[in-house]
């Protein structure tokens, strides 16, 4: 048994404590990084985006993989923004106000999408309309995923960000066995406190996007059957 575990006994249940946790995270963060695939292909395949695949990094640290997110849902922001833009360019003022109006039809605009791609990016498919109606006509982008990108930064800025993210790793040694002592004590606390508070707003937010992204799929596959 370490020292520090002699002056302080409930250090090993706060170490396991901890790795729980740092365990949550993961998870929530893989889910994420499948979940951002899913809506990079459907926009990639149905809106003629070119957003590329991303896969968490074992040998990096939570902020490393934290930025992946990061720079890949901002990407997602940015295409679908050009998209309205072009949008916005194309169609006449009161044609592209009707696609925000909550009392117009939805099959309404799912036609003016649909007639806008066709003309932008030549032959498009059935579902493109679709699934410019669910993003752009949602709080997706505006709201979900800057939520996300916001709680991402925050988690790699914070005491978690320097840990790898695989759970034997150094950064976990490093907070568990390195500092003996009430240093060791106050680290965990503060380690197991960072995680808590985090990870409650990152699960959270985290299953909204993936509601959202669940939605705009689900349509992509009943179109296709």
């Amino acid at each position: 048994m370490a020292l520090s575990d002699l002056l302080y006994p409930d250090n090993p249940k706060r170490r396991q404590e901890l790795i729980h946790l740092h365990q949550e995270l993961l998870d929530c963060m893989s889910t994420n990084f499948h979940a951002t695939n899913e809506l990079a292909r459907v926009l990639n395949e149905h809106l003629g985006c070119t957003i590329p695949h991303i896969q968490m990094r074992e040998s990096s640290t939570v902020k490393e993989n934290c930025d992946i997110i990061i720079q890949a849902m901002s990407e997602i922001q940015h295409q679908v923004q050009k998209i309205d833009s072009d949008m916005k360019e194309k169609l006449e003022p009161v044609l592209y106000q009707k696609l925000y109006d909550i009392k117009e039809p939805e099959l309404e605009k799912i036609a003016i999408f649909h007639r806008i791609f066709s003309i932008v990016l030549g032959e498009v498919t059935s579902t493109a309309g679709m699934v410019a109606m669910k993003l752009l006509g949602s709080n997706l982008i505006t709201l979900t995923v800057s939520k996300l990108i916001s709680l991402l930064a925050q988690i790699g800025a914070s005491v978690l960000g320097g840990i790898s993210i695989t759970i034997l790793g150094l950064g976990i040694e490093m907070i568990l066995h390195a500092i003996l002592g009430a240093v060791e004590r106050n680290q965990l606390l503060a380690a197991v406190s960072s995680y808590e508070k985090h990870l409650a707003e990152f699960k959270t937010a985290s299953e909204k996007y993936q509601r959202a992204i669940c939605e705009v799929t689900s349509l992509v596959r009943q179109q296709v059957q």
